[in-house]
């Protein structure tokens, strides 16, 4: 039939937001264009502005909506509450036009029909023409209100909706963004619900929702249905998958522990989850491959990046796609601009969670866990609680920063502290009983996936460097880096690459025990070293694999970061007294009087007491550039003593599977010790590239502990017999054609040491991420002086 007051998605367009809100149009555009490409997505049909204008129009209660919100000022959130409710029971109280409310009953028939079933059960969503715009979106502006089904039920929730265009968030949203209240109409989705008994559901962004790396989709995923992620009730999966090779790069479990499914007449409830379920992935690494595939078709259509949800339909095994629009926050952000927040003071940390965004704050906690407290937070406090959602908006936008017990990356909070553009630490589970009301604090989120609760005010610093027109110089300026949680944000710094990755970062801070522990757990007789294993590797039948994946894991995402460019990875360099630190180290570690020259790099990964260990180093590596395609990953073997040395570890990595010069695998050796530079010529033989370690080499060189702060001043790179040490290595890899650079700090605080370098010639430096602009500008005008 003809209809007057709604269409069917099949005949909405992206370009209908006038028409249906932003979440239908996108719902429409997906359901007409994307249906045919075999992307799953659910039926539907939406009301208009046009049936919304009728309806206040018609009724009168236009000027009375206007009249109640006349000189409302945002900021008063007890008269805020007030007048917000006043709007909204006027409008339930208003019955819909009896012909507009007959077109919804139609409607919802004609869904039944093409279905083929009954009762069909639906998700009305709220959509209103003024929301998922470019630069104005703040999440859960409006209710959505799941497992509908019945014609009675379909128009109260339909009333519903219209009546939350003036929740207190709507209300102060359009303020903030400049929208006049009665220009903005609500458009009512009514979706069918597939996944009504939904064995899992999420969301996906296509590009990283923390440093706005654009070759990443991260999917969260729970079991049941998604809105206890955006609630912020359950800490959910977390999954990143490369773009390029397609392939997943990450894997987070969640805690998981409740479930959203359907209760009595229309209602949901949440159910616990089984430890067992619990401890596993509530979806399969198919499936993530599948949705991102998804996402990346739904970004290439739209053109830009995209905040999508999804869910797994139980009965059928089957993905949907249910809802998309454009990412808000990182997309718009300048790329030439780079941001980076530095803590100068350390401090007891209180508590941790997930981070969200980089930045670093400061102020007083206030413990708020009833919206009814609000009058007692001021502007500029940190607020503490257990979760939030879009009736709080009005509050965080007075926070300094934000710490939540429950959450994940993509929960309420974590969404619009992105937006607000302040740091947020989610899922700490204990932070309104750790945090004291009043307590000073320093919320920090440029640590990494860890977010950091420090008491106290603690000193930081903001460095912004405009990259706009930098020139590449002609000698590489790659990056030394350790922590995998890092290389997203480092990556967007202009570079080349780089020149050091340390997996000793990886193991120490990811998998944190040590790799004969875990071969040999079987055998392990001490009981508190099998119970912390055991902790870490849930879900791990075979302990070593859980070294391979974490360790896979860590340089992927850095080899990820940083492609096509290469990315050299130092195989594990810890002395005996730092593997011992690891958990059952000290099970298989010697005690040495000076680990600094004892057992360590080369000499252990040939050796009979550890080569199954270096093995497990191998094959994770292996895993990387072979399953995951990341082929510009090098690795790099420290402290090669001897060419014999040198001989054994390429035979080893050979028998693991890591073919020197197959599908293009290059293996450098770091030039720390005087006999490299003394025997250049025949290590050169050996290996594909040199990297000079200033630290040992300059420690070696001139007989002195770098440690020890009474020969302190010895210690110098600058010192001639070092400069030569490192002439040489240029000349030798300048003769024989490989690959000679230098990883060290040297360069980035004596400007006559870069000097000396881009003089001599050689082909790389890698420094800290914080000086690599700096570096870049230098030698730039060095060379422009050459």
């Amino acid at each position: 039939m003809e209809y007057k007051y709604l269409r069917f998605f099949k005949d909405i367009g992206i370009g209908d937001v006038p028409q249906v809100g932003g979440k239908n149009a996108s719902l429409g555009e997906m359901f007409r264009v994307l249906s045919p490409k075999g992307i799953n997505l659910p039926n539907g049909y939406s009301t208009t502005a046009e049936s919304y204008y009728y309806f206040i129009d018609s009724t009168g209660i236009r000027e009375k909506i206007s009249g109640i919100l006349e000189g409302l000022d945002v900021a008063d959130v007890a008269d805020l509450q007030k007048r917000g409710a006043e709007v909204r029971q006027l409008i339930l109280d208003t019955p819909l036009p009896e012909d507009f409310e007959q077109e919804i009953r139609t409607g919802y028939q004609d869904l039944c029909d093409t279905l083929g079933y009954q009762d069909v059960v639906v998700a009305v969503r709220s959509s209103a023409t003024a929301e998922d715009l470019p630069n104005a979106s703040f999440a859960g502006q409006q209710e959505t209100y799941l497992n509908i089904s019945g014609v009675e039920h379909v128009v109260e929730s339909a009333r519903k909706c219209i009546a939350s265009l003036f929740t207190d968030r709507a209300i102060v949203y359009r303020v903030e963004n400049g929208f006049d209240h009665m220009q903005v109409a609500l458009a009512v989705g009514i979706q069918q619900m597939v996944a009504v008994r939904s064995e899992a559901a999420g969301v996906m962004f296509t590009l990283d929702t923390e440093t706005g790396f654009r070759n990443a989709v991260m999917i969260n995923s729970i079991y049941g249905l998604g809105e206890n992620i955006v609630q912020g009730k359950v800490s959910p999966d977390e999954f990143i998958v490369f773009k390029p090779t397609k392939t997943i790069l990450k894997k987070k479990m969640g805690a998981k522990r409740l479930k959203m499914v359907p209760g009595e007449d229309s209602t949901t409830k949440d159910i616990e989850v089984s430890e067992a379920d619990q401890h596993r992935y509530s979806i399969t690494d198919e499936q993530v491959l599948t949705l991102a595939e998804w996402g990346m078709a739904i970004e290439e259509h739209y053109g830009k990046p995209m905040d999508i949800e999804w869910a797994l339909d139980e009965d059928f095994g089957t993905l949907f796609i249910v809802q998309a629009r454009p990412e808000t926050v990182q997309s718009q952000k300048d790329p030439n601009s780079i941001e980076e927040y530095k803590r100068l003071e350390d401090g007891e940390v209180i508590i941790t969670g997930t981070s969200v965004g980089s930045k670093i704050a400061t102020g007083t906690a206030k413990i708020i866990e009833d919206l009814k407290d609000i009058d007692k937070f001021n502007e500029g406090d940190i607020l503490v609680t257990t979760m939030t959602d879009p009736d709080w908006v009005p509050i965080m936008k007075k926070s300094a920063a934000i710490v939540t017990n429950r959450g994940g990356r993509t929960c309420h909070a974590a969404i619009v502290s992105r937006e607000l553009g302040i740091p947020c630490v989610v899922g700490t589970d204990k932070a309104t009983e750790l945090i004291n009301e009043g307590d000073e604090l320093t919320v920090s989120c440029n640590e990494g996936d860890e977010g950091k609760v420090y008491r106290g005010i603690l000193k930081y610093e903001v460095n912004t460097t405009d990259v706009t027109d930098l020139k590449r110089p002609k000698t590489k300026i790659m990056m030394n880096i350790g922590s995998p949680e890092h290389a997203f944000q480092y990556a967007q710094i202009p570079n080349d690459g780089v020149g050091l990755a340390r997996e000793e970062f990886i193991i120490d801070s990811h998998i944190k025990i040590h790799p004969l522990a875990l071969l040999k757990f079987d055998e392990l007789t001490d009981e508190g070293v099998r119970g912390q294993i055991h902790e870490h590797t849930i879900g791990y039948a075979n302990k070593a694999d859980y070294f391979v994946d974490k360790l896979a894991e860590g340089i992927a995402l850095i080899g990820a970061a940083f492609s096509p460019n290469d990315v050299i990875v130092r195989l594990s360099d810890f002395k005996s007294n730092e593997y011992a630190n690891l958990i059952g180290g000290h099970l298989f570690e010697p005690q040495e009087n000076n680990p600094m020259i004892g057992w360590r790099g080369a000499s252990r990964y040939y050796s009979e007491e550890y080569r199954e260990a270096f093995e497990l180093e191998c094959k994770a590596f292996k895993r990387v550039r072979d399953e995951m395609g990341l082929t510009n990953v090098k690795a790099m073997v420290p402290f090669c003593r001897t060419l014999e040395e040198g001989r054994k570890v390429i035979e080893v990595m050979e028998s693991a599977g890591l073919k020197q010069g197959e599908n293009g695998f290059e293996v450098y050796m770091m030039v720390e010790i005087p006999s490299n530079v003394i025997l250049a010529e025949q290590f050169a033989e050996i290996f594909d590239g040199f990297s000079i370690g200033t630290n040992d080499l300059t420690q070696l060189t001139l007989g002195v502990d770098r440690d020890s702060h009474i020969v302190s001043h010895v210690y110098d790179e600058n010192n001639e017999a070092v400069k030569e040490m490192v002439r040489r290595t240029i000349k030798v890899g300048k003769e024989k054609g490989i690959k000679v650079g230098l990883c060290g700090q040297a360069p980035s605080d004596s400007p006559e040491f870069a000097q000396f370098l881009v003089e001599e010639g050689i082909d790389s430096m890698s420094l800290a991420p914080d000086t690599i602009v700096k570096t870049t500008i230098m030698a730039n005008e060095l060379e422009d002086k050459r």
